[in-house]
């Protein structure tokens, strides 16, 4: 039995390697997708153009507009001279923000009188508005302490100090590029096993491959090891890109994080080999591989939080196999986390894995006869 399975796995092989479009889309589409991901997949903002309408233009306001120019968060595109100025600098996109300083700024402050600034912003994305008037208001506390300090008033009443655990300087990369690895891994297992048995129709060989001594069972193990250690080698070449190209740390044990990789496999292959039980060509197989692609990452936690969704999305999220492997490589990555500290998250894939693979092989069976 053995001895005819390893013949059709490296049968398998060989007509994923000799055929050049196969080997392309199994090596460059993994390495461009991580870059472009890991670099352009960000929460950050750097380089927030600004605009400052400046009335009191005394050398303590200068000395406000000078930490915005200072920072690297912010690009100053200019002043403005007069407040018919401010809207069309936003409409038309050449600012994200209006730093507006009032005409008393500086008397206000040299009496001990509270004053008050205006931040003009683009509301047009909320998401980006709210972390924009995060780092404005981080600027004027630290401003507003310094001159205080210096000047003998007394400081403002209470000062909030933030840690971040597992990631103290905040860096979405560090978030965003564990989950490119089961983004990946998901994209290279699901469309290996997604196209094995409808490549064998289109091609005509799947009547051979019915006349060998091979059960139903065998010829799919056959046609997921293939899958399983593309999986593995893929996975194994991200992880090294993640920790030492984009130093995310890797704290906890790599055995749990491949133990969490191997069964998210299984799972993604045994999917992969439904839909190709289904399919008759492989652009059927191809067009059911990215039906399940799309939601499964929506669904995943990948970039929104599934707390966020709706009750019947959360539910739904838990047939998903990629919700659970982010868990995992974010755990081991950032928090340090155990295979103990991941049991929970182990067996749902176990579960969906065994039912998928046996889903599978009926299927298959179904289809020959």
């Amino acid at each position: 039995m053995w001895k005819h399975v390893l013949a059709l796995i490296i049968k398998e092989f060989r007509a994923l390697l000799k055929d050049k479009r196969s080997r392309i889309v199994l090596t460059a589409p993994p390495i461009i997708q991580l870059l472009v991901f890991g670099y352009a997949a960000t929460y950050d903002l750097n380089r927030i153009p600004f605009a400052v309408y400046d009335e009191d233009n005394t050398a303590l306001s200068r000395l406000l507009v000078d930490r915005f120019n200072g920072s690297k968060t912010f690009q100053s595109i200019g002043r403005l001279t007069h407040v018919g100025e401010v809207a069309p600098v936003i409409d038309n996109k050449q600012a994200l923000m209006v730093l507006h300083i009032g005409p008393r700024f500086s008397d206000d402050l040299a009496v001990g009188q509270k004053t008050s600034l205006q931040v003009i912003v683009d509301g047009r994305n909320s998401n980006t508005a709210l972390l924009v008037l995060n780092y404005v208001h981080t600027i004027v506390y630290d401003f507003s302490v310094e001159w205080a300090l210096h000047n003998q008033h007394p400081p403002p009443p209470a000062e909030l100090v933030i840690r971040a655990l597992y990631n103290s300087n905040l860096l979405s990369q560090w978030f965003i590029v564990p989950g490119i690895i089961g983004l990946l891994t998901l994209v290279v297992s699901l469309l290996v096993t997604a196209l094995s048995v409808a490549r064998e129709r289109e091609e005509g060989t799947f009547d051979q491959l019915m006349v060998t001594p091979l059960r139903p069972v065998e010829i799919l193990i056959g046609k997921s090891v293939p899958g399983l250690i593309i999986g593995l080698i893929e996975s194994t070449f991200t992880i090294l890109i993640a920790v030492w190209w984009f130093e995310v740390p890797l704290r906890g044990q790599i055995g749990a994080l491949y133990l969490g990789l191997f069964l998210f496999l299984l799972a993604s292959i045994g999917i992969g080999l439904m839909i190709s039980s289904l399919s008759v060509t492989q652009q059927q197989g191809l067009l059911g591989a990215f039906l399940f692609l799309v939601p499964a990452v929506i669904l995943s936690g990948f970039a929104t939080p599934i707390a966020n969704m709706p009750e019947v999305l959360q539910d739904l999220t838990l047939i998903n196999p990629l919700r659970y492997f982010l868990i995992i490589a974010r755990g081991v990555f950032l928090e340090g986390a155990r295979i103990e500290q991941l049991t929970m998250q182990f067996w749902p894939l176990i579960l969906i894995a065994s039912v998928s693979l046996a889903s599978a092989v009926w299927l298959f069976r179904r289809r020959m006869y």
